[in-house]
């Protein structure tokens, strides 16, 4: 699976991933490979980016949108 995550300014990361956590705006939610298509809204909080068994990143951020289809993760964040 992979992710890009996107502010503003500049893009914080890109590369394949096992997992991400992210704040969406009803609550924290994990996307995982093969997740259903979503498009959901994020608040205030931290994206945990799980690279591999043994790496993962965090990401503060103030609020953004998020898209997956097809095994791709686009985040637009603020």
């Amino acid at each position: 699976m992979k992710i890009q995550i996107i502010t503003p300014e500049k893009e914080l990361y890109q590369g394949d991933i096992l997992s991400v956590k992210l704040p969406g705006t009803d609550g924290e939610f994990e996307i995982l490979n093969n997740h259903a298509a979503i498009i959901s809204t994020l608040t205030k909080g931290e994206i945990k980016v799980k690279i591999d068994n043994e790496n993962n990143e965090i990401f503060k951020i103030n609020g953004g949108v998020i898209e997956m289809q097809n095994n791709n993760i686009i985040v637009l964040a603020n």
